[in-house]
């Protein structure tokens, strides 16, 4: 799916004023006892209550590693700064961590706009960026097919339509609205709906966008509501998955299915909307774990968060905590001569499978594959799976 021009004219503005006079720096923030890393998240935005998971979980990956000798004997120090969810400051923030931090990898950054501003600039001054929590597809595009840029989290096309491809006739849609945020990531949930339908005999029966960062999905709804739709893809992440829902529900309006994709999929979704998110569908990518889980692993990981933050982590904290493992495996394989050359050979050698996959994953043309999705459904505040992965 291609950026349209306006988003690619700031993508492309926004990469001038990170690029500067920028030179790549082959091995950055590597000394002997020392791996620099940096990330951005959105400390202040719409995605603010999702962040500390990611955070956390990040620091206490690093955190075990390094009580464990580091990485070929070098401690791997986190740098954090806040994006706000807004490409101009991510790209102030990145200026930062590239210019003066002098980071060797961007890990685990998070937001479509936010990456898309970045990215490209990124690799060109010879940064890794490694598990950007954004649209994959768009974000190699915006890197030119860079080597130093490794995605983890699935494309929003291609889960969408894998989910659609079991829901619309699942469901029996006839009439299916798209409620999308403006930019990459709406695109991109677009661009997966469109062959669903075909596949389906089916064409979008009314659209309505809407803007990073607003709470009021009313309008949006009442299209819907109008249009007498009987199911509506919700291109939204955390806070606008809960107001979606939240409208749904004080219009009383029974019988709409709504299927968010994968980054509304969230336990965030489920306690932040209470009774509001009753019965939402939701795309997964990954497993879910409570705290009643058998699995030995996750039991560990959920265990080691609670003693270090005296909270329960969500699956964000958890895919997050699987990406940083990934990443310092990669790291572990790129030798002690780190080199964002070593760096790119020993990450695509290095395959994943822990308490978070469906399958065991490797980078192919530097991103995660396999694929895999199941359709969820929140329960009595709880996703519960409609399907097994596939």
């Amino acid at each position: 799916m291609s950026m349209n021009r306006r988003q690619m004219l700031a993508t492309s503005a926004a990469a001038l004023a990170l690029g500067g006079s920028l030179r790549p720096a082959r091995a950055a923030g590597v000394s002997a006892g020392e791996i620099v890393v940096g990330t951005h998240l959105d400390l202040s935005g719409p995605a603010a209550a999702g962040m500390p998971a990611l955070r956390n979980a990040t620091e206490l990956a690093l955190a075990q590693a390094n009580a464990q000798g580091g990485i070929h004997g070098r401690q791997v120090r986190l740098i954090v700064e806040d994006n706000g969810s807004q490409p101009q400051l991510a790209v102030r923030a990145v200026q930062k961590l590239i210019r003066s931090d002098e980071v060797f990898a961007l890990l685990n950054p998070f937001g479509s706009g936010t990456n898309a501003a970045t990215i490209g600039a990124a690799v060109e001054a010879g940064t890794v960026v490694f598990g950007p929590w954004a649209a994959s597809a768009i974000m190699h595009q915006v890197a030119g097919g860079s080597p130093l840029l490794f995605t983890t989290v699935q494309n929003y096309n291609t889960t969408t339509e894998r989910a659609l491809n079991w829901a619309l006739p699942e469901w029996g849609s006839q009439r299916v609205g798209v409620i999308y945020m403006e930019g990459p990531f709406g695109d991109l949930i677009r661009a997966g709906v469109t062959p669903a339908l075909a596949a389906a005999g089916l064409s979008v029966t009314e659209e309505a966008a809407y803007r990073p960062g607003d709470i009021d999905f009313s309008s949006q709804v009442a299209r819907m509501r109008a249009a007498n739709v009987d199911t509506i893809i919700a291109a939204t992440i955390t806070r606008e998955t809960v107001g979606v829902m939240a409208e749904i529900k004080r219009l009383g309006w029974d019988g709409v299915k709504v299927l968010t994709a994968i980054p509304g999929r969230s336990t965030v979704v489920a306690r932040l909307g209470g009774a509001d998110t009753e019965g939402l569908y939701g795309v997964g990518g990954w497993r879910l774990h409570g705290e009643d889980t058998t699995d030995t692993d996750a039991q560990a990981f959920i265990a080691a968060y609670r003693e270090a933050y005296d909270a329960v982590p969500d699956e964000n904290a958890a895919n997050a905590y699987s990406y940083t493992n990934w990443f310092l495996n990669s790291l572990r394989a790129a030798g002690e001569d780190l080199t964002t050359d070593s760096f790119v050979e020993g990450a695509r050698a290095t395959a994943h499978n822990d308490f978070t996959t469906y399958s065991e994953q490797s980078f192919v043309e530097n991103h995660a594959m396999p694929e895999m999705v199941s359709v969820d459904r929140i329960e009595n505040g709880v996703w519960v799976p409609q399907t097994e992965p596939f």
